[in-house]
């Protein structure tokens, strides 16, 4: 017994670290979730187009119920870089803007959330306006594009706790 939960672990372990190569976007869509800012209700339907315009891309996403966003987006490690550059063109149009970015391991391959709440804080990178322009580069490809998101969005040791410094349990190394 003991040796088969040992060898499970072990399988376990290995399968985390064998990272399985990304399906091309022909294959599967990216898939673009959450909230735009409650001043753009009246033009959601334009904005999911302009969201889809680039092609390969589906959505569902909506008006925040309370005013502005969060900066927040997240972008999987399989999207390509002129699609999430495109996103986060028009995130930027229509949401409160872009300060943080969600470590990959967290996410779906194909995925994008923006302006979403849905991920806490040690999960999460603040970001500044520069970070942000060095990933909209359209002379990066996937491979830079990606290193960068993960370079920039790298989570911090310590967290806040009921006013406390803790160790980021969440950290991803």
């Amino acid at each position: 017994m003991a040796l088969g939960l040992m060898l499970w672990m072990t399988g376990i372990a290995q399968a985390a670290e064998e990272v399985k190569p990304c399906k091309p976007v022909e294959q599967k869509d990216v898939k673009v979730e959450g909230y735009i800012s409650k001043k753009f209700k009246k033009q959601q339907r334009a904005i999911l187009k302009e969201f889809k315009e680039i092609g390969h891309v589906r959505t569902a996403v909506r008006p925040f119920p309370m005013g502005d966003t969060a900066k927040v987006i997240a972008i999987g490690r399989c999207v390509p870089a002129y699609i999430a550059r495109h996103v986060m063109a028009t995130t930027m149009k229509y949401t409160s803007g872009i300060g943080v970015l969600v470590q990959q391991a967290f996410l779906p391959t194909h995925w994008i959330g923006i302006g979403t709440t849905t991920f806490d804080e040690p999960s999460q990178q603040e970001v500044t306006p520069e970070q942000v322009k060095q990933l909209m580069n359209p002379e990066l490809g996937d491979e830079e594009f990606h290193k960068l998101y993960r370079e920039f969005s790298v989570q911090d040791d310590l967290v806040p706790y009921f006013g406390l410094q803790k160790e980021n349990a969440k950290k991803v190394d």
